[in-house]
């Protein structure tokens, strides 16, 4: 009886702990905000693809509170990423996997340059574009494809972006890949971590 009273008065501590970190994140994320607004209020266009890059780290952020610090779920985060748009042109599929809190974020990240990107200059900024995000893991790791297809046509950007550069970086930390192929019937990434 002491040892389960004493498991379960460290539990409600862990989980009152869980709870008071995830109030400071929230309260610095709208901190840094709106010091990003202020500092940038000349310069909108910078201004929101900086906030809209919050959002989705805050996004994320919720899920892993939600798994109690654990990560957050694959289908999840590409999910909360494409929420905005119509999901009657999205597929999503793969197994429920569970990705540690640093490389969620990372993904999320990634995810959310590949959304906006699509809606900017691929298949979301057409009527009838759609997206297929498929996944699998197995012993060599995650392998993922975004496939953008109906959209305008694409060619190959003549630089990388600060998004681009910024998952790159952040994927070189987990081993990670990504190929980049932009065909005439829309881009596909493939990406293994």
């Amino acid at each position: 009886r002491k040892l389960t009273k004493r498991l379960e008065d460290e539990e409600k501590f862990r989980q009152l702990a869980v709870e008071e970190l995830a109030h400071r994140l929230k309260n610095k994320v709208a901190t840094i905000q709106s010091i990003v607004s202020l500092r940038l209020r000349e310069d909108p266009q910078t201004r929101d693809e900086i906030l809209s890059c919050f959002g989705s780290l805050k996004a994320t952020d919720d899920l892993i509170i939600a798994a109690q610090g654990k990560g957050a779920r694959v289908g999840d985060i590409i999910a909360a990423e494409l929420r905005p748009y119509d999901a009657g042109r999205i597929s999503i599929k793969g197994p429920d996997l569970l990705l540690p809190p640093k490389l969620a974020l990372t993904m999320a990240l990634l995810f959310h340059e590949f959304a906006t990107n699509a809606a900017k200059y691929g298949a979301l900024s057409s009527s009838v574009g759609r997206i297929s995000v498929r996944w699998s893991y197995s012993d060599e790791g995650l392998k993922l494809e975004w496939r953008e297809s109906d959209g305008p046509p694409v060619s190959v950007p003549n630089h990388r972006g600060f998004g681009t550069r910024l998952f790159l970086r952040g994927l070189s930390q987990f081993g990670g890949k990504i190929d980049a192929n932009f065909a005439a019937t829309g881009l596909v990434c493939e990406l293994t971590v």
